[in-house]
């Protein structure tokens, strides 16, 4: 997920995506416990994910 394809929607939907990747996020993390996680980077894409949107929620709160 790109910033551009954040950056236009309202904070609502940014923080109904949010809730959803700290899920996601944390499903990740309990599969990487038990083993049965393929691919580790895709907790580093998530928490970049989750960073993103953060960022792009400050910049809404700070315009308007």
């Amino acid at each position: 997920m790109k910033y551009t394809e954040i950056k236009d929607k309202d904070v609502k939907e940014l923080q109904e995506l949010l809730k959803e990747k700290k899920m996601l996020l944390f499903k990740l993390r309990a599969k990487l416990k038990t083993m049965q996680l393929t691919n580790p980077n895709e907790i580093r894409e998530v928490r970049k994910d989750i960073a993103r949107i953060n960022t792009a929620i400050s910049a809404k709160r700070l315009n308007g």
